[in-house]
């Protein structure tokens, strides 16, 4: 396939999955990433104009590709679109913010985690993206790009200080991050938090964070490790493919109501008090089933 016509196919929802584009593209890794990195660029430069384009979705496949392709110069893009002001990010991505978003900037960055921190400490923009740095930085321990120890001391500046000392999502998502990462040498400061009133217990509570403990770091963190949804991106196919914008709803009553972009899961439903399937650990109803003010409704 011609350049061109793979960034056409790139362009908007237009049918099933465009696997051929997608696999094009990755053989002719050289010459398309100049291409992609400039879909980063203008999506952010066009941002306004596009919220309005509800089946756009370049910059999805661009960030994919760029984190298949491990590409550094994609994580100050990425920084920059994701600062974007008001909701623009989570007009423009949909569920990408929670379900992909951390993975590929922790497979940009390079181990420079600079930007993913200016994201996470910057009350100013889209909560999802704040939430989306520290699933990043989880994802670097899990996937051995970064030492237990190094984001652990960074999330206990985060609690001493880093965020601003009022609830937010950020702060939900701090805590259950810090569990994932084994809570006990951050156990003090999640009780004070906790206490404060900074972290909504219908997401997670002191006792969810209390029940990890007796599981040992060395467990959790092998957890961790074989959680898929800490991994690094390495097939954009995967990644994609099963989205709900690409599956055939011709048998289906009535017309899908989700956004276009959104990647909604087509599996069956799960239980208020079965374990989530995101492989957390915690109940369905304490993680990805939360309410809509605390987690990502799918």
């Amino acid at each position: 396939m011609e350049l061109a016509e793979i960034l056409h196919d790139f362009e908007r929802v237009n049918g099933p999955f465009p696997q051929a584009a997608v696999e094009a593209a990755v053989a002719r890794r050289d010459e398309i990433t100049p291409e992609l990195l400039r879909v980063l660029e203008q999506t952010t430069e066009r941002a306004q104009e596009l919220k309005h384009n509800g089946d756009y979705m370049a910059h999805l496949y661009a960030m994919f590709l760029l984190a298949q392709f491990r590409e550094t110069r994609a994580y100050p893009l990425i920084v920059r679109f994701a600062s974007l002001p008001d909701d623009l990010p989570d007009t423009l991505c949909g569920d990408f913010l929670t379900e992909g978003l951390g993975r590929v900037l922790a497979s940009v960055c390079g181990g420079d985690l600079s930007g993913i921190q200016s994201l996470i400490e910057n009350a100013e923009i889209c909560a999802w993206v704040r939430v989306a740095g520290l699933i990043a930085l989880v994802t670097l321990v899990g996937s051995g790009q970064k030492s237990h120890e190094e984001i652990v001391d960074y999330f206990r500046h985060l609690f001493r200080g880093g965020l601003v000392r009022e609830w937010s999502n950020a702060w939900d998502a701090l805590v259950s991050c810090a569990v994932d990462l084994y809570p006990e040498e951050l156990i003090d400061d999640i009780r004070r938090a906790c206490a404060e009133r900074l972290v909504d217990p219908g997401y997670i509570s002191i006792e969810d964070v209390e029940r990890d403990l007796p599981l040992g770091k060395d467990r959790a963190l092998a957890r961790l490790a074989a959680n898929r949804h800490h991994r690094l991106v390495e097939d954009t196919v995967a990644e994609m493919s099963w989205w709900y914008c690409f599956q055939d709803h011709s048998r289906e009553r009535e017309p899908a109501k989700s956004p276009a972009i959104s990647p909604v899961r087509t599996t069956p439903k799960v239980g208020r008090n079965d374990p989530c399937p995101c492989g957390s650990g915690r109940k369905y109803k304490k993680c990805c089933g939360a309410p809509e003010s605390t987690a990502r409704v799918q």
